[in-house]
């Protein structure tokens, strides 16, 4: 917490605010708006949430197909399945741990010649990294399909020094508890078209009609953040920068604890944007290091220190295993070899000092 949060909050309780809705939450969706650059945002109740109200948006139903990155976070998928579509999954490129341009070009062409396009593509940016976005966007476009930008992991990155999430028609963004800011849970949904935000603000409040009885023509979700979490939103709003500074300089620690070490290589910085690092993550070469990513982990673990492998490729998670996949093996040389550390703004140097030494003490051959 920034130590702003409980202003916000005490305002709520003393105006009476506390049920979703409320002067903050209108606030809040402006403010964020302008610092990430976009025209207009919804603030929702998670960032699951948010995907689930863009494939509704972008009309996405029962077999459709949607193109969803292979190297990320389950809920980038569960939303397809909310809408009962099916997810086809495209691998990652080692240069940015996100989804491969080429990849997705040649999914494209091959479902164009079918007749056979999805109805859209969720890309998903990856440990506070921005994918490659330009590309992308130009096949999305070419071929007349939505973009929706996973966003979650990557507040306060840059691509070509804008946003991650304001290029494509929606962009999604998470205030989980372990998010860079946090609202304890919450989320926001952005996009280009403000009568479509607005038409994600009726469903996500029940869908309900203007009449003065409860009227519902479609069905609605209770999607909608309080006014007293979006009360803490704010506050964590104005130390967004900060906190990219902080996740950065964590980064660096560990790059300068670990640079005489062979076979432990970080995440790759794109150069065209700015990671927030959100997670500093390290690739453990077995070979070179004498141990292997579960070794290091193990050790980690015996420190009282927790520590955790990369995302598992949703190709390989068993509920979503029989779904198509185009690609090699980067994902999975990535979850078998890559280790996410701890990298909370809250560490010290003693903190930092003992992670870096229970990576560095691991038992090697």
């Amino acid at each position: 917490m920034s130590g702003m949060e409980e202003a916000y909050v005490a305002e709520a309780f003393r105006d009476n605010w506390i049920a979703p809705l409320g002067p903050h939450v209108d606030a809040f969706e402006k403010e964020f708006a302008k610092k990430i650059g976009t025209k207009s945002a919804a603030a929702l109740s998670s960032g699951t949430a948010a995907l689930h109200l863009s494939l509704i948006m972008a009309g996405v139903g029962p077999q459709d197909e949607v193109i969803c990155s292979d190297l990320t976070f389950a809920a980038s998928a569960n939303a397809i399945m909310y809408q009962r579509a099916t997810p086809v999954f495209i691998d990652c490129n080692f240069g940015t741990w996100n989804m491969d341009p080429n990849l997705l070009e040649e999914e494209l062409k091959s479902r164009a010649l079918k007749s056979e396009l999805p109805k859209a593509v969720i890309l998903a940016h990856l440990y506070g990294q921005s994918a490659d976005i330009d590309p992308i966007l130009e096949l999305c476009d070419h071929y007349e399909i939505p973009l929706i930008e996973d966003a979650a992991e990557c507040l306060g990155a840059r691509y070509k020094g804008q946003s991650p999430g304001v290029f494509g028609e929606f962009g999604i963004f998470s205030f989980n508890g372990n998010k860079i800011i946090t609202t304890s849970g919450g989320g926001m949904l952005v996009g280009k078209d403000p009568e479509k935000i607005d038409r994600a603000k009726f469903l996500a409040t029940q869908a309900r009609d203007p009449a003065p009885h409860y009227e519902h023509s479609v069905v609605g979700f209770n999607y909608r953040l309080s006014n007293v979490l979006a009360g803490i939103g704010r506050a964590q709003l104005k130390v967004l920068d900060l906190r990219v500074e902080q996740k950065r300089n964590v980064f660096e620690y560990y790059r300068n604890a670990f640079a005489g070490e062979p076979g432990i290589s970080f995440m790759p910085e794109a150069d065209y944007g700015v990671c927030t690092r959100w997670l500093t993550c390290i690739i453990v070469d077995p070979d070179k290091f004498g141990a292997n990513r579960e070794d290091v982990r193990k050790n980690l673990d015996r420190e009282d220190v927790e520590s955790r492998p990369v995302w598992k490729p949703m190709h390989l998670q068993p509920v979503f295993s029989k779904y198509r996949f185009r690609g090699g093996s980067s994902g999975e040389y990535l979850f078998e070899n890559g280790l996410c550390l701890p990298s909370g703004t809250n560490l010290v140097e003693s903190d930092l000092e003992r992670i870096a030494q229970g990576v560095i003490s691991t038992p090697r051959k």
